[in-house]
């Protein structure tokens, strides 16, 4: 049911953007050094092109940005961000039963992976990520691991005991946060 009274009046956030703030702002601390394959970004034709038309707002440097920081070495695709290769799931592919078709279109995708030489490919969307994962990599024998953004964030942290300093200035972020949203938690919780 959609409540346009509660939802109109916040702020959407993008997984990339909201992962970009928190390291940005320390909130959340990563290492580098945990990953030191080289790396990839598949750029989802959804955080890509479909957003930039629906939105106006494409997704191609936050995720490259979140990357770097968790990663050692960083690769480009050729061609790349709103030129690059759909991965063949979308559109519904992924949980249709036109498995030998969306392998099939996804044969561009995966060169352009091998190409790379990357041995780990960041794919922010699901059908990408399953695809390339479960499909791609094994259709094509691409030997590489597959995560999602978030996953890559979450493998890569740097966990220190917070000083109570670092425990206030996080809570007054968390504050601004929730105020630059519009968000009410009294609301929130109460659907």
């Amino acid at each position: 049911m959609w409540f346009p009274e509660v939802f109109d009046r916040y702020r959407v956030v993008a997984v990339p953007e909201l992962l970009m703030e928190y390291i940005e702002t320390g909130r959340i601390k990563v290492d580098k050094g945990i990953h030191e394959e080289l790396t990839t970004v598949h750029d989802p034709c959804n955080y890509g092109r479909k957003s930039q038309k629906a939105f106006g707002q494409a997704y191609f440097e936050e995720v490259r940005w979140v990357t770097q920081q968790c990663c050692e070495h960083f690769v480009e695709t050729h061609p790349t961000r709103m030129n690059n290769f759909c991965c063949g799931a979308g559109g519904g592919a992924w949980a249709m039963p036109y498995d030998q078709e969306r392998i099939y279109y996804g044969r561009v995708k995966a060169k352009q992976v091998k190409d790379t030489g990357a041995k780990m490919v960041i794919a922010p969307c699901h059908n990408c990520r399953d695809q390339i994962m479960k499909s791609l990599n094994k259709e094509y024998d691409l030997g590489i691991e597959v995560k999602y953004l978030w996953e890559l964030v979450a493998d890569s942290p740097i966990v220190e005991p917070w000083s109570e300093e670092e425990i206030q200035k996080a809570r007054e972020l968390r504050d601004d946060q929730f105020e630059r949203d519009g968000q009410d938690l009294s609301v929130m919780i109460s659907l």
